[in-house]
């Protein structure tokens, strides 16, 4: 397990962008040492808002979009095209305005798709999907990613995975369907937290007054249980990325002072 660092910054929209810029580092540096790149994107609006910052970014042709793998974390399981989905508002923020292969652009099944409204067999493919990618120097049955980005829910919730749900007791399977997720949909698709720990850097971001006592409870040993965003972790980092409003209630000792 990684100690988590904290940044801070002024307002969402500098969060968005820093973390925008950070993320432009850190692919053409992985894509620099080993010839490609792997991301695990998030939705929501502090997901969101960091594509369409990166999408406005000078620096975003600085990476090499055909050589970079996407997954996602978690999905509401709807229709294919529902503009509800995680990777619809992705597309819309920045991937339909990038050069990428498709082939390497890893949606989680639509509740339409070959498997239904079976959602257990949805992420069974998707899990599969994730093994077929992992090579021999990985961690497990999912890639190394590079970079695992999770947005944090004011009650603590990454990915899909939820206070007390059976999603977040998971140790074996990398991918679960979840059933009554107390927000809407209450049917999706998750990453377990095995899953996002084998990333080599996992970024957790969250931005509100309304995501404070969460990020509070998360990172003042809160357990996985009662507290997912607690449980999410990095190989290598565990990356908090917050504006000063969900950063208010934090403890003296982790508010960082070199913060933006």
């Amino acid at each position: 397990m990684t100690t988590p660092q904290v940044v801070v910054h002024r307002d969402k929209e500098l969060m968005a962008q820093a973390a925008a810029a950070r993320l432009i580092t850190k692919v053409v540096d992985a894509q620099a040492a080993r010839g490609s790149a792997s991301v695990v994107l998030t939705g929501g609006r502090n997901g969101n808002a960091l594509l369409a910052a990166l999408a406005e970014a000078p620096a975003r042709d600085a990476v090499d979009w055909s050589r970079l793998d996407l997954w996602w974390g978690d999905e509401r399981f709807l229709p294919e095209g529902d503009p509800e989905r995680n990777v619809i508002q992705a597309r819309a923020a920045l991937l339909d305005a990038v050069p990428l292969d498709p082939a390497r652009v890893h949606p989680m099944p639509a509740s339409d798709g070959p498997f239904g409204h079976d959602v257990d067999a949805a992420a069974e493919s998707y899990a599969e999907e994730l093994a077929r990618a992992a090579g021999p120097y990985d961690h497990g049955p999912v890639p190394t990613f590079d970079v695992l980005m999770l947005g944090v829910g004011p009650d603590t919730h990454v990915a899909s995975l939820f206070p007390e749900h059976p999603g977040v007791r998971e140790t074996e399977r990398t991918v679960v369907g979840v059933r009554g997720a107390p927000k809407p949909p209450p049917t999706r698709v998750s990453l377990t937290l095995p899953a996002i720990r084998a990333a080599r850097e996992v970024w957790l971001l969250a931005a509100g007054a309304d995501k404070a006592n969460a990020a509070a409870i998360a990172l003042s040993g809160a357990g996985e249980i009662q507290a997912p965003a607690a449980g999410a972790y990095g190989r290598g980092r565990t990356l908090w990325l917050l504006d000063r409003a969900a950063a208010a209630q934090l403890p003296k000792q982790l508010y960082p002072l070199a913060s933006a």
